[in-house]
């Protein structure tokens, strides 16, 4: 009752309860729905919305090779997880790359969609994948968006 009453006020208010705030993964910043609960699963950021029917992962990752050009390690990333069917973007003004699919969902309970997005700006890598109920597709398409297009680079601390 107090919850569903908060998100009434919240949403009255103009807050949604997809309202993004900024928060950082290692050396990248990116917006995240602020009601959503963080975690750490298996080294991945994982973010999970209040409902249960949408998460996603957050990894980041350094570059082993010195110098290397932020395209060619995009290259390198879309090579090494299939590089089919992504659409080749700019995210935080780097190289980057998104692509959709619908899978069976592990229990059976149906379909889900997933929204990928990689990048790399030449010294480290990182991915955001969203997973959501293909029935709340219309809910959480757009936060999926905002979510994989919001991330930038941090400078490493002390510089």
């Amino acid at each position: 009752m107090i919850a569903s009453t908060l998100l009434t006020v919240m949403l009255a208010a103009g807050g949604s309860a997809d309202a993004l705030t900024n928060v950082s993964v290692k050396n990248v910043s990116l917006k995240a729905p602020a009601a959503w609960t963080r975690s750490n699963t298996e080294g991945s950021e994982k973010f999970l919305a209040p409902s249960g029917d949408a998460y996603f992962l957050v990894d980041v990752g350094t570059v082993q090779t010195a110098g290397m050009k932020a395209e060619v390690c995009r290259q390198k990333i879309l090579a090494s997880i299939g590089g089919t069917s992504w659409t080749m973007v700019k995210v935080g003004g780097q190289p980057a790359a998104f692509k959709s699919d619908t899978d069976a969902a592990p229990d059976g309970s149906g379909n889900v969609d997933t929204v990928t997005y990689v990048g790399c700006n030449g010294k480290t890598t990182w991915s955001v994948v969203f997973y959501m109920e293909q029935g709340k597709k219309d809910r959480f398409a757009a936060v999926a968006e905002k979510v994989g297009t919001s991330v930038t680079f941090t400078p490493p601390k002390g510089k």
